[in-house]
């Protein structure tokens, strides 16, 4: 996944896929999510609403490319009980992106560093280590994720300081 977003970009071509559920048990979208990413999806995400006549549902939001409208399409089509779409055109930012494994007292976390014209602007631990981590050594998740933050800002060097000056006590 991080191939594609090695370096800083704009990418174009994009479409999100827009439609409104409200008779669909909710339980079917965690595998609809699923199905779109595989496909080729680069987000699904769903939003709860409140709909004509106070029913509660669901807006479904699919960004692709849109080379990829057709088979989205077909999935939502053929997953949901949704009977239309609609499309919006849009560009995406993207971060550099990379990982850098951080040493907790618990082994190795990984952690995802967003970079923007040559300096990190966004890092964090990989939610799914720090919960192998934490279920693995019956400690808070919380405890985890904080020493795989603290772990990388250990590696980041303070300017004028060596490395090891800025070490937390």
């Amino acid at each position: 996944m991080f191939d594609e977003h090695k370096q800083e970009h704009k990418e174009g071509g994009m479409v999100m896929l827009q439609t409104n559920i409200d008779d669909m048990n909710p339980e079917f979208c965690p595998y609809v999510s699923e199905r779109l990413l595989l496909a080729g999806a680069h987000d699904v995400f769903w939003i709860p609403i409140l709909m004509k006549k106070g029913r509660p549902g669901f807006l479904l939001n699919v960004l692709t490319h849109s080379n990829l409208i057709e088979a989205m399409e077909t999935i939502v089509f053929e997953e949901t009980t949704t009977l239309g779409m609609r499309y919006v055109w849009t560009e995406c930012k993207r971060l550099e992106r990379h990982w850098v494994d951080v040493e907790t007292a618990w082994g190795t976390i990984g952690v995802k560093v967003g970079v923007m014209g040559g300096k990190t602007v966004q890092f964090a631990p990989e939610y799914a280590h720090c919960e192998a981590v934490a279920k693995a050594n019956g400690i808070p998740l919380k405890t985890v994720y904080e020493a795989a933050r603290r772990g990388y800002h250990d590696l980041q060097p303070v300017e004028g300081k060596d490395r090891n000056e800025n070490q937390i006590k």
